[in-house]
């Protein structure tokens, strides 16, 4: 099936060349390669490889009333990409298979595409990256993940670990947002008759109803608010998110960039005066991804227009930086070890 309104966006990766030919002092853009989806390939194509992937869309945000601006983000979070150093093997490729545009179709159209496009991804045997856009680039990765799953016959029981000061289980009458992707994947799963495992990590308070509190409680979704996560030990977190996953066969994570504090995460829909601090979240990325079930990751909500000195832009490629030293250090695929 070939993908539509999807482009390359290998202009995007530029930097800083220290050298053409010592690849320990390559940084990502020399070393990222493209790769055209609507193309076939013989797998595997690589040892072990990632491959990024934009979605560049804000009409959820744009439904869920917040502030718009994340459908220019994945080029953003290439940029600061673009001079990240190559730790990892040199068995260990890069790819962009390019951008996502929803500007002339609908939400739900770019969703079908983007679950279209990881599927494939997928089925290369790579990890998928996929660059948002709104949060609901989620529910675009999602249908790729389980569509994936049913493919390949293995099971259906896939958690789905979530960064956000929100739970995003609105409900979607009017039709679906930003706001509504993970009560849309719970009524999936209901009607797969498969258990819906969904946890939600940084929950604020003050930025969800008591109707959303009441359906997360109904339907047994557990989570765990900031607080908890700025007060108590890293054991009782750990120990919480350990339980979660000990009933998932597999995982997929999912970062909404508002679960930080507004210092560090300046540029997003919805901007949060007592979020998290970045260093506290990082060992959290790592403890899942070590438990080896988690086979997709994207990020969200960055919306460069409000991201003063690209500051939220440069998080996200930090994070994204750890993701990968994290998967590749599982692997022995790392050159230095920084931890």
């Amino acid at each position: 099936m070939e993908l539509k309104n999807y482009v390359s966006a290998m202009e995007h990766w530029k930097g800083r060349v220290d050298t053409t030919d010592d690849y320990e002092a390559f940084r990502w853009h020399q070393w990222v390669q493209p790769l055209d989806l609507n193309k076939e390939y013989e797998t595997p194509l690589c040892e072990y490889g990632f491959a990024f992937i934009g979605f560049c869309s804000e009409q959820g945000v744009k439904r869920n009333k917040g502030r718009v601006g994340t459908a220019l983000a994945p080029d953003f979070i290439r940029r600061q990409m673009s001079n990240l150093p190559c730790t990892f093997d040199s068995k260990v490729k890069l790819y962009d298979t390019g951008d996502i545009l929803c500007d002339e179709i609908s939400m739900e159209e770019g969703q079908k595409i983007l679950g279209e496009a990881v599927e494939k991804i997928l089925a290369l045997d790579l990890f998928p990256i996929v660059l948002g856009g709104g949060h609901e680039t989620t529910f675009g990765h999602f249908q790729g993940q389980f569509a994936d799953l049913k493919a390949k016959k293995e099971s259906l029981n896939m958690g789905i670990i979530n960064f956000d000061a929100h739970f995003d289980l609105r409900p979607y009458g009017n039709g679906p947002s930003s706001g509504s992707m993970f009560r849309q994947i719970a009524d999936i799963y209901k009607k797969e008759n498969v258990p819906y495992r969904y946890l939600p990590l940084g929950i604020q308070k003050h930025g969800n109803t008591v109707s959303l509190f009441r359906y997360a409680q109904e339907n047994n979704v557990n989570y765990i608010l900031a607080k908890e996560i700025q007060n108590s030990t890293y054991a009782i977190i750990l120990e919480k998110i350990d339980t979660f996953l000990f009933n998932c066969n597999s995982a997929y994570m999912t970062i909404c960039t508002d679960v930080f504090s507004a210092a560090y995460a300046p540029g997003v829909s919805a901007t949060q005066a007592l979020g998290l601090e970045p260093e506290a979240v990082l060992p959290i990325i790592k403890h899942v991804l070590r438990t080896r079930k988690v086979r997709g990751f994207d990020i969200c909500e960055i919306s460069p227009r409000f991201d003063q000195d690209d500051t939220t832009a440069k998080l996200g490629a930090v994070i994204i930086f750890t993701v990968v030293n994290t998967l590749c250090k599982l692997n022995d695929l790392l050159i230095i070890d920084f931890d």
